[in-house]
């Protein structure tokens, strides 16, 4: 099954919005074992959604389409549908009795632009959408599909997950196709490819190794098809497991599980509270772990210590250590978890202080410099990193290589 996808709408084109749907798409077609051609972005004008349309369908069996179906004026992806089919727009009673009922329950009127949204083209098969008032619409013709969809993300990868990935794949069965996916945390993309260049020189051609590099973190993909679904999946299972062995300590996780989940789930299995001491990271490594539901179970909180003031007064840290050393360094994280411990009553504390840039660095302490440290009441571990010069990338990589100090310390992995 090969696909192609459209965005429909200005705000994309201007550069307004991101358009964060199609890498979704992608990830959740190519789980499905289809093949994408391409993505296209158009504005909301008839003809270039027209264009659009005949250009994907040439190259694909399904072309998916994701915007312009709201009230508004400029959402006009249904008539240029309607007309693309040579067909009429018809009134929907049941989507406005819902969109009715929606707004009933929000305790707010509906108006004529509501009523406008329910008229369709006439050959479209309606697909339920849980997430708001706009369905999404299939179509079929010689042999080929056209779905329409919401350009709100909640409301595409709802209608996506449950309405068109199952139809998809009755519709265009094919090969069985099998994932197995290990997170990794620690090093670089070229660091573990060095590591696992014999392992992925062995594979067979049927299973490919992907390398999806995240800030902090490296998750890695691994795809089969065959016509044994059961057999390609222990054969992904005894890559799987070569690569785990391979690289040890750098794997905290696979499939869709996520770090700070991980380190959680250690705290709890341990029974130890955490609690952050924060510099340069403002808070977000907290966000992170409290980002987990039951994260109260295992987290006291952060003392967010962006002046030396309150390294000094919240956490304890000696104003000798401050003028001889400075705020970034290692003797000043070291101090921000003792300090953190016996403030907050936790039994385990990570301090991060670092220069997050874009100004603030010299010689000899460069923008992206970061010292963290991690321990409990009789060991306490520190590393400095180095980051990059980008402010919020340097925040979430300095908090991702946080939390994986955090996971080797619990596991006993971190040596004096």
């Amino acid at each position: 099954m090969k696909v192609h996808l459209i965005t429909v709408g200005d705000e994309i084109l201007i550069g307004q919005i991101t358009d964060t749907n199609s890498g979704w798409m992608a990830r959740q077609l190519n789980l499905a074992g289809a093949r994408l051609t391409g993505v296209s972005s158009v504005g909301d004008q008839e003809e270039d959604i027209l264009r659009a349309l005949e250009q994907g369908l040439a190259l694909a069996d399904v072309v998916l389409m994701t915007g312009g179906l709201g009230p508004t004026k400029d959402d006009i992806t249904k008539k240029a549908l309607a007309r693309f089919f040579g067909v009429e727009m018809v009134f929907d009673e049941p989507t406005y009795s819902r969109i009715i009922r929606f707004f009933e329950q929000l305790g707010r009127p509906t108006s004529e632009a509501h009523r406008q949204q329910c008229f369709m083209p006439s050959n479209a098969s309606l697909l339920r959408n849980r997430m708001g008032t706009a369905p999404g619409m299939w179509f079929e013709q010689d042999g080929k599909v056209v779905v329409s969809m919401p350009g709100v993300p909640y409301e595409m990868e709802s209608i996506m997950e449950k309405e068109v990935v199952p139809r998809l794949m009755q519709h265009f069965p094919g090969l069985p196709i099998a994932h197995r996916t290990i997170l990794t945390a620690g090093e670089g993309e070229s660091s573990i490819a060095a590591r696992l260049e014999k392992i992925e020189d062995s594979l067979p051609g049927h299973i490919r190794l992907a390398y999806l590099p995240n800030l902090g973190q490296v998750r890695l993909r691994l795809t089969g098809t065959g016509t044994d679904e059961a057999a390609l999946r222990r054969e992904l299972d005894h890559y799987a497991r070569l690569i785990h062995k391979q690289l040890g300590q750098l794997v905290f996780g696979t499939e869709q599980e996520q770090l700070e989940g991980v380190v959680g789930q250690l705290l709890r299995e341990k029974g130890r509270m955490l609690c952050t001491a924060e510099s340069c990271t403002g808070g977000y490594l907290a966000h992170l772990v409290t980002s987990v539901a039951g994260s109260s179970e295992y987290f006291k909180g952060s003392i967010v210590a962006y002046s030396n003031e309150v390294k000094m007064k919240q956490l304890g840290v000696s104003r000798a250590t401050l003028d001889t050393h400075g705020a970034v360094s290692e003797a000043c994280v070291r101090e921000m978890v003792t300090g953190a411990i016996s403030a907050l009553e936790a039994d385990v504390a990570v301090a991060i202080s670092g220069i997050a840039g874009p100004g603030g660095g010299t010689p000899e302490k460069p923008v992206g410099t970061i010292w963290m440290a991690v321990g409990d009441r009789h060991r306490i571990f520190a590393q400095k990193i180095h980051a990059g010069k980008s402010r919020l990338k340097n925040i979430e990589y300095a908090s991702a290589h946080a939390l994986n100090y955090v996971r080797r310390f619990l596991l006993g992995q971190l040596e004096s």
